[in-house]
């Protein structure tokens, strides 16, 4: 991932960002139909290395889903008001940073994180005490429960739609002994078990699944006994550091196998980076493909992608892959369930809106080319075309395959 950009660093320690186009409204004012649409968005600006790159493109696609909705009349009629309060990362800072939001009189219309799925865990309670709209990049075990968490919407897929999609493409391959190889986090742990089950609903041959310590710096001995099982493919779940240790570890067994990386290693900057930095270019990556989304590989001829990149770049270096850029979207999903709800004001009708299919294929998204929210499930239960697997390059506005790059 690329350094940071010293003026969007600047930029994101302001606390309250308003953006062109917005009503002049005091920040004290109480929201309403005549006032600003508010949006809170959280992140860990003060953050470390990829924690900080990826919250800061997570907050530049806010910023610039907030600049395109309000150039096309706000939601609503009403121009959107963003808000970048700093969470470090940290649960219990993003709950005190939502708590003075709320008791200070400008209770946000609309709740945006940047993850880790820890943040959400807290915070989704307290959104939901106060009725408030939210959308989540940090889905947890319940976060898409549509009974449970009624006003809240996940816009990253589940490991368990990741895992069907892998499965899906390891089908459409021919590959039989499919081996896994995950880490021991809660995300690696639930995409490990989905994998089991969605090769099995495909029909393809699991040759084994094993489980790395994410603070392990060697996964010899598990690929080993991978290798001695007879996996012909090997899907991979791996971010940051433990993918070069997988990967270091895979060239000292001397094992040339086809491998598919998930999208946690798509957002790992290594693969983008040539030696010594990363290892684009070298024999261990000969072999690999990334599952990502449509947005995260460049395509001349998507022009809603390009723009939202473009508005993006504008506004600052992206410093990850657009993997990251899913707060993009939720300003035009809920500016078309505003136009069906007849306006802005309610989240439950907002949030119903969200569940009928013409409204959400109305919608102007760039980051997901679709979503299906419904009554039962706030996931958004992509389907397999949805998704695209390439293999590593040099990155330029956070997406792969540029020519330019």
């Amino acid at each position: 991932m690329k350094y940071r950009h010293s003026a969007l660093t600047a930029a994101l320690a302001v606390s309250a960002v308003a953006l062109a186009g917005c009503s002049g409204s005091s920040s004290g004012a109480e929201s309403g139909s005549d006032g600003p649409y508010r949006v809170l968005v959280t992140g860990a600006v003060s953050g470390q290395g990829a924690l900080a790159a990826n919250s800061q493109t997570s907050i530049l696609a806010a910023k610039a889903g907030a600049e395109a909705v309000n150039k096309n009349g706000g939601i609503g009629g009403r121009q959107v008001e963003l808000t970048v309060v700093d969470d470090g990362g940290d649960a219990t800072k993003a709950v005190s940073n939502l708590r003075e939001a709320i008791a200070s009189g400008t209770k946000p219309d609309l709740y945006l994180n940047s993850g880790p799925s820890t943040v959400s865990a807290a915070t989704l309670p307290i959104l939901k005490q106060n009725k408030i709209l939210s959308f989540n990049v940090g889905p947890t075990e319940n976060s898409s429960d549509a009974e449970e968490f009624p006003l809240n919407f996940d816009l990253s897929p589940s490991p368990a739609e990741y895992a069907a999609s892998i499965a899906h493409y390891a089908k459409g391959k021919g590959y039989q002994q499919v081996g896994v190889i995950h880490g021991s986090s809660a995300y690696g742990e639930a995409f490990g078990k989905a994998m089991d089950s969605s090769l099995a609903a495909e029909g393809v041959s699991a040759s084994g699944s094993e489980e790395y310590d994410v603070a392990a710096l060697d996964m010899t001995a598990q690929l080993q006994s991978l290798k001695n099982k007879g996996t012909q493919a090997l899907v991979v779940d791996a971010y940051g550091a433990p993918l070069g240790y997988l990967l270091t570890s895979l060239q000292r067994l001397d094992w040339n196998i086809p491998l598919i990386g998930n999208t946690s290693v798509s957002g790992t900057a290594l693969v983008a980076k040539p030696a010594p930095d990363g290892v684009l270019g070298t024999p261990v990556t000969a072999n690999l493909v990334m599952q990502m989304f449509p947005s995260t590989v460049y395509d001349a001829n998507d022009g809603a992608v390009n723009a939202m990149v473009e508005t993006m770049a504008s506004q600052g270096q992206i410093p990850s892959t657009l993997i990251l850029a899913d707060n993009y979207d939720p300003f035009g999903l809920v500016a078309a369930a505003a136009e069906k709800a007849g306006g802005s004001d309610d989240p439950e009708a907002l949030a119903d809106a969200l569940e009928n299919q013409e409204v959400l294929d109305s919608a102007k998204t760039a980051f997901l080319p679709r979503y299906h929210y419904s009554a039962q499930s706030h996931a958004p239960n992509l389907d397999n075309e949805d998704y695209r697997f390439a293999p590593p390059s040099k990155l330029l506005n956070g997406q792969y395959g540029n020519p330019g790059a």
